[in-house]
């Protein structure tokens, strides 16, 4: 099908983007990559006045460190992550999991903001973005402002982001040397979305867990902490014992809806493999 008619626009600042979504309101959306918004337009399940290109704003791009910081712009491609090498030698677990998002061909047009602001459970980067402690820059026509990644995704295709706000950077602490990471996703072929994935980010000190995050993609109306299974895992080793209850933790906490790619309670049971793969992974990566 072929989307009802709209007014285009090219801003080419950030302040010139946040004024055209203030002035026209609802009836304007944000384009990023295009991957959610185009299909919808299509199906004619959205229909904006008024689009709002983001990809001419050089400020919405790059990927740079600062203070300790991974300071990336909300239009930065997956494939720029993937191809950063300061985001495979300083955060790897974001370029693993940039690495399972689609395709090729999506990954060089989707964005890492676009794939936030979505708010969709099924994508990769909210899940990744809670175990890294990411801090999202919302950028309104008054001010700005920054909110953590866990407790930004709402519920489903909601979050924090007001209608009046762009998210234009995300701001990402760089773990400690000897960090521990996975990202294990199960999905059924190349280009779908996850059955069920499990973002994990740990530090040990001698065998014992020191440090956990573990958070989980697509089983539930947004992406989960699996904080009970964290602090099961504290002060412990990693080994049959704490993986089956960290496991059993986080299989506690998912509310997955029955599709074409499994029923309830078989995404749940992925998503306790997934866990006890992605602990097991970041665990064998981890130095003390």
């Amino acid at each position: 099908m072929i989307p009802p008619s709209f007014d285009y626009h090219a801003p080419r600042s950030i302040g010139e983007a946040v004024s055209l979504l203030a002035n026209l309101g609802g009836e304007a959306k944000l384009l990023a990559g295009g991957h959610s918004l185009l299909p919808l337009m299509k199906l004619r399940f959205a229909q904006p006045a008024h689009l709002i290109d983001l990809g001419r704003i050089p400020d919405l791009r790059g990927i740079r460190e600062e203070g300790g910081e991974l300071v990336i712009g909300a239009m930065t491609t997956q494939a720029d992550l993937l191809g950063s090498s300061v985001v495979r030698s300083k955060v790897p677990l974001l370029a693993e999991g940039a690495g399972t998002i689609a395709d090729p061909q999506v990954r060089y047009k989707g964005t890492i903001g676009g794939d936030i602001s979505h708010g969709d459970p099924g994508n990769d980067q909210p899940a990744l973005m809670i175990a890294l402690d990411a801090a999202f820059v919302l950028t309104g026509p008054k001010a700005k402002r920054t909110v953590k990644a866990d407790g930004h995704f709402l519920g489903l295709y909601s979050t924090q982001l007001a209608p009046d706000e762009i998210l234009t950077q995300i701001r990402i602490p760089i773990p400690p040397a000897g960090s521990g990471w996975s990202y294990q996703k199960l999905k059924r072929k190349t280009g779908d979305f996850a059955t069920a994935a499990t973002a994990v980010l740990l530090q040990m000190k001698g065998t014992n867990v020191v440090k956990v995050a573990i958070a989980l993609t697509n089983v539930g109306p947004t992406a989960l902490r699996a904080k009970a299974a964290e602090d099961a895992l504290l002060g412990r080793p990693i080994n049959e014992s704490s993986l089956a209850e960290a496991a059993r933790l986080a299989m506690s906490i998912c509310a997955p809806t029955a599709d074409q790619r499994g029923d309830a309670e078989y995404k749940t049971a992925m998503c306790g493999e997934m866990t006890r793969r992605a602990l097991q992974a970041a665990a064998a990566r981890a130095k003390s």
